[in-house]
């Protein structure tokens, strides 16, 4: 009696594990890329909201009976602004030029807006076949918080 060894795979089959590990990994892959890559302006949008609601939130303690009221009131705020993102690390270049503090007619309104072209030089955007640019982001990451303030 003869025993014939048996291969785990017949001999045409070789290479179809290779294709479909090949087919499945580029949608692994983009999967994992698009959550790495969304989270980090997801976070930095809800830093820049926080940070901008806390400005206004925080110029309300501001006396209106001080003298050069709206110079200091405005100053408050980016100063405010700034140390609530003063977590974000150096190399996503955030400065006090992407913030806009405005009083006007008894409104105070903060306005963040930080440029994509300063993110994607941190993260990279991959361009895929059939979907197009992971992350898909605005021109602006943009955040304003405004309150009515009474003299």
């Amino acid at each position: 009696m003869k025993i014939r060894a048996h291969r785990a795979f017949p001999g045409k089959q070789q290479g179809a594990a290779a294709i479909e590990f090949a087919a499945v990994f580029v949608v692994f892959f983009a999967v994992f890329y698009g959550m790495v890559s969304y989270s980090l302006p997801l976070l930095m949008m809800q830093s820049f909201n926080a940070a901008a609601s806390e400005a206004v939130r925080r110029s309300v303690a501001l006396s209106p009976t001080v003298t050069n009221y709206n110079t200091l009131l405005t100053r408050q705020a980016q100063s405010v602004v700034m140390s609530q993102l003063a977590w974000m690390p150096s190399a996503l270049g955030f400065s006090a030029s992407y913030t806009n503090v405005t009083y006007t007619a008894g409104v105070l309104t903060v306005t963040i807006q930080y440029p994509k072209t300063r993110l994607t030089q941190v993260l990279p955007l991959l361009t895929l076949p059939g979907i197009g640019e992971i992350p898909r982001l605005p021109t602006n990451l943009t955040a304003q918080a405004s309150l009515q303030l009474v003299p």
